[in-house]
């Protein structure tokens, strides 16, 4: 006889069934990530025709970089205000009160800014390009698209995906200096540190490679996840419009998920240190 065991509700459950249950979950993730990897290589491979048209793409950097601005300014402002003041009060008890500058620079160019950009970027142009995609769906415009020998892939996908990419390190960038300016504001203008103390500890502390260059490279491979994860839920969400907004929550948390772990594994290569 197998054993069996009991659930919450009492009633009998037998341990082949959950086994089956068990591997048909793990069919299941492994199709589901087969098909996110299909359609990446897809979305890959429509981007140079893509490139050639790149007017089509001009206007969705519009979209979604210059309306992003607002929340990218206001945010960067006030985390790099909020900056200031943490690292003045935790410095001002070495008596390095004027390296103020440099942790808040070395914190937005490395960590903050490709970070917070990112997950500003997915909750404000992800979820706008996820409901764009879905709703094109819901009125088979997509489907119009495919019956007129029309990719939508290359049509309407690719171009988004590249404005993605191309906005995603200019608003990290505005980000970091707009958090410098902030700092600047709330270091020199209301606590009083010397001005040319805070620009030259951060000059000499700031490696255009090592913590500019690093980030640049961490916001473009936050904008192609990010944008990639909007794009894939929009185009796989279904026609109706509860599967539209369930798509539109789904890019917030797995888009935001994947910046994090992301961002840990390229931190890990770039900034580790020898033992």
């Amino acid at each position: 006889m197998s054993r069996r065991l009991t659930d919450r509700s009492g009633q009998g459950v037998n341990p082949l069934d959950l086994l089956a249950r068990l591997g048909a979950g793990a069919i299941r993730l492994v199709g589901s990530l087969g098909h996110a990897s299909m359609f990446f290589s897809e979305l890959v491979r429509h981007t140079p025709a893509a490139i050639r048209r790149f007017d089509l793409s001009v206007v969705q950097i519009y979209a979604i970089g210059n309306l992003s601005l607002v929340i990218i300014i206001t945010s960067g402002a006030a985390v790099g205000g909020v900056l200031a003041l943490q690292a003045y009060y935790a410095l001002d008890r070495y008596g390095a009160a004027e390296s103020v500058g440099l942790l808040v620079a070395l914190s937005l160019l490395r960590e903050l800014g490709p970070v917070l950009t990112a997950l500003l970027y997915a909750g404000r142009a992800g979820t706008s390009l996820t409901a764009e995609i879905g709703l094109m769906k819901a009125g088979e415009q997509l489907a119009a698209m495919e019956m007129m020998a029309v990719d939508p892939r290359s049509r309407v996908l690719a171009p988004r995906f590249i404005a993605g990419i191309v906005s995603m390190p200019l608003l990290s960038a505005i980000f970091s200096a707009v958090g410098v300016g902030g700092a600047y504001v709330i270091a020199v203008k209301l606590i009083g540190i010397d001005s040319a103390a805070f620009w030259s500890q951060m000059q000499d502390g700031v490696d255009v490679f090592k913590d500019v260059g690093n980030g640049m490279v961490k916001t473009v491979m936050f904008g192609i996840a990010a944008t990639y994860v909007a794009l894939y839920m929009g185009y796989e969400s279904e026609a109706t419009p509860e599967g539209v907004a369930q798509a539109t929550t789904r890019t917030v948390v797995v888009s935001s998920v994947a910046v994090l772990i992301l961002d840990f594994l390229l931190t890990s290569l770039m900034f580790s240190t020898k033992p």
